[in-house]
């Protein structure tokens, strides 16, 4: 496979992801970060460093937005719910294996 392929194919799955989380609003992030390791916070964040190791000017908001499908604050009115302490315990429990750039994992 040519690079260009493996980009466009990436690029696509990425896509494709991201559009899943977007019709799963009852999927909530902590439940992400505890399974998981990442949530779509942590995509918006990969989705601005790529960004910007580009040189595109992009906002934390904007990047947001593009993962979200929506401004983050509108997502979160409409469909976050408050953790509950056993999720918040699983957080602190699987902290080691969340995602280095969420700010959470230990990489």
């Amino acid at each position: 496979m040519d690079e260009r392929t493996r980009i466009e194919i990436e690029a696509a799955a990425f896509r494709g992801l991201v559009e899943h989380l977007q019709r799963r609003t009852d999927v909530q992030n902590i439940d992400l970060m505890n399974l998981a390791g990442f949530c779509r916070n942590c995509l918006s964040k990969w989705y601005l460093a790529a960004a910007q190791e580009r040189g595109v000017p992009l906002t934390d908001e904007q990047a947001r937005e593009a993962i979200y499908g929506m401004p983050y604050a509108e997502w979160k009115a409409r469909y976050q719910r408050e953790a509950s302490p056993e999720q918040l315990q699983r957080f602190e429990e699987t902290m080691p294996l969340h995602a280095f750039v969420s700010g959470h994992g230990q990489g």
